[in-house]
C-alpha cells in the first residue's frame, strides 16, 4: 500500500498547444513531424579513435600554450622546492648553518 497516490501533472504532453493553466480543452496541433533514428541503426562510437587521432591532436596542440607553460612553471617550482627541502635537511646544510631548527 502506498501512503500517497502518484500525482500526475495536468500539463499537456507533446504536440499540443495551450496555456495549460485551467485550460481543459487541449487541441492537437497539426503538421508537426518528428523524425527519429532506430537505436539499432545508431553507431555512437563509429570511428571514435581514428577521428580522435587527428582531430584530438589538432585540438590539444592548439591549446598547448595555455596549459603546457603553466604546468612547466608549476612543476619547476615543485622540483626546486623538493630539492631545496632535501638540501635543508641534509648534513651539508646543517654544516653551512642554514638548517637551524
Amino acid at each position: 500500500m502506498r501512503p500517497t497516490e502518484i500525482r500526475h501533472s495536468e500539463m499537456p504532453g507533446p504536440k499540443v498547444y495551450n496555456l495549460w493553466w485551467g485550460d481543459k480543452g487541449v487541441q492537437k496541433q497539426k503538421g508537426i513531424v518528428q523524425y527519429s533514428l532506430s537505436p539499432f541503426r545508431q553507431r555512437a562510437a563509429k570511428n571514435i579513435f581514428s577521428n580522435w587521432l587527428f582531430n584530438g591532436y589538432r585540438r590539444i596542440s592548439s591549446q598547448a600554450v595555455y596549459w603546457a607553460i603553466p604546468f612547466a612553471l608549476g612543476y619547476s617550482v615543485y622540483s626546486w622546492a623538493k630539492r631545496y627541502d632535501a638540501w635543508q635537511n641534509s648534513k651539508a646544510a646543517h654544516v653551512a648553518g642554514h638548517g637551524a631548527h
